[in-house]
């Protein structure tokens, strides 16, 4: 783990093997949010995470391949899908998060070769309303961000794509062993009386567990 000021302004918090990562401070909820950028190989990658619209991202993104930034639910959806308040949705959408209008002006200022609206569930009650609020502002190359969406970035063009997967698929080998469980301070969230309703089943499981932790090199 690096920790860095979040108020540093386009600061260095990464540069190996070709890869910079940059961060500037992001607007949400109270100090400590940060957006992000990523150059490598002449490339530049822009993530606004969860921000309301900032002086510095309009600083920083501008030269951006792609820039990534939150395009919240309207309020009116705010109200219809997530029963809030008119009160509540109307401060929730256009001044906690960055409404779909806002978004487009962000990307219409920096001028990225493509735009990436994202923090919105995608669905068809959802998307249209916020595709037009964008395009009444914004009319650049735009993909509103879904589960498994990719871009294939390159210095002559970016495409967008939806990646092929198995929902039922089991996870595979990291680069990493697995790291072991650390229990330092950890308190037993079982009381004495809970521990005492077990029913003994060592018989049938002590040769299993014999066995595993003579595969695994367990003591």
């Amino acid at each position: 783990m690096t920790e860095f000021d979040y108020r540093g302004e386009n600061a260095v918090v990464y540069e190996e093997n070709g890869v910079v990562i940059r961060s500037w401070p992001a607007i949400h909820a109270g100090d400590g949010p940060v957006s992000f950028s990523l150059e490598w190989n002449g490339l530049k990658i822009v993530i606004g995470g969860d921000t309301f619209p900032n002086k510095w991202y309009i600083d920083y993104a501008k030269d951006a391949d792609v820039a990534i930034h939150e395009t919240f639910l309207t309020p009116d959806q705010l109200v219809q899908w997530y029963g809030q308040s008119p009160q509540q949705a109307l401060g929730v959408g256009t001044q906690v998060h960055t409404a779909p209008a806002a978004f487009g002006k962000v990307m219409a200022e920096i001028k990225p070769r493509h735009a990436v609206g994202y923090h919105f569930f995608n669905e068809e009650g959802t998307r249209f309303e916020i595709y037009e609020q964008v395009r009444q502002v914004y009319d650049g190359p735009l993909s509103l961000a879904q589960d498994n969406m990719v871009w294939n970035i390159t210095a002559d063009k970016i495409t967008e794509r939806m990646a092929v997967i198995t929902e039922e698929a089991w996870s595979v080998p990291g680069t990493k062993e697995p790291p072991k469980p650390d229990t330092t301070g950890l308190t037993d969230p079982l009381s004495d009386e809970m521990k005492a309703g077990a029913w003994d089943v060592s018989d049938v499981l002590q040769g299993l567990v014999d066995d595993f932790k003579s595969e695994h090199d367990m003591e």
